[in-house]
């Protein structure tokens, strides 16, 4: 098994992977084919290739899925990160209009290595915005720009702590909605120099909401090989509304959300928009 993780660790390439130098000695190396495989290993990469796929078609509804995904040369997962369900951990971009999507890729991979489960956390991850700094927006094919936004870094901080609780779907089953926040805002990479003052705390924490309010386009796959997929929202709320839900707790989060719908702000990240509270 640790053969096939190492062999099948994305699908897609990484548009961030370096470039590897050739070996100038004179080396051996053991090739493998799909024959190798064991049958488990076979269908587990079936079901991962029919995932993938099923994600393809649906973003692409949505708007233009670049072919490339933002990912790692080494899995994060063989140096001490948190485990996905495969050690597919990798991150898409959407283009929709003048808005960009980034979402996670790889938490509703099947398992790795057992069978008689679902398509993995039976979720991923997105947030969508408009506004990315010039030199953080590649042109169409280029995606490694996006590496240096503050969409992007925030979204990957999310997912890491999503990825420690092996997903959230029991909990917005449960409430709806959840909120989150961000410690050490001012020791980010780029969300400090990219993001408005009024979206960092006093204590330097940033916030947002997940799941809600509702997006403009259908947020469950069904089409899953395995089991339905949950595509949560993310959307960055401002200091003053994240303060209100602190106070306030699950009710102030459910009328944060109602007065968002009402002034028409779905959950699209907007770095102009006003606080609601």
């Amino acid at each position: 098994m640790q053969f096939f993780k190492d062999l099948f660790a994305s699908l897609k390439k990484p548009a961030a992977e370096p470039a590897q130098t050739p070996e100038t000695t004179e080396e051996h190396y053991e090739t493998f084919s799909h024959e190798d495989l064991s049958e488990a290993e076979k269908a587990n990469l079936a079901l991962r290739d029919a995932t993938q796929k099923s994600l393809d078609r649906h973003w692409n509804t949505v708007g233009v899925s670049e072919n490339d995904v933002l990912g790692y040369a080494v899995s994060p997962s063989f140096m001490g990160g948190p485990d996905w369900p495969s050690t597919r951990q990798a991150y898409r971009v959407v283009r929709r209009g003048d808005s960009i999507i980034f979402a996670t890729e790889g938490m509703s991979d099947p398992f790795d290595g057992v069978e008689g489960l679902g398509n993995g956390f039976e979720m991923e991850l997105f947030i969508e915005t408009a506004d990315i700094p010039e030199h953080a927006r590649g042109a169409v094919g280029d995606v490694e720009p996006f590496t240096r936004s503050w969409a992007f870094e925030l979204l990957k901080h999310l997912t890491r702590e999503v990825a420690y609780a092996g997903g959230i779907t029991e909990r917005l089953e449960k409430y709806g909605s959840m909120s989150f926040e961000i410690p050490g805002f001012s020791k980010s990479d780029y969300m400090c120099d990219q993001l408005p003052a009024h979206f960092v705390t006093e204590d330097d924490m940033t916030g947002m909401l997940l799941g809600a309010p509702e997006a403009d386009f259908s947020t469950q796959i069904e089409d899953m090989p395995l089991s339905p997929v949950k595509l949560v929202s993310v959307m960055l709320i401002t200091a003053a509304e994240l303060e209100y839900i602190r106070s306030g707790g699950q009710n102030a989060r459910n009328d944060l959300i109602a007065r968002l719908k009402s002034a028409g702000f779905g959950p699209v990240s907007s770095l102009t928009r006003a606080s609601v509270v």
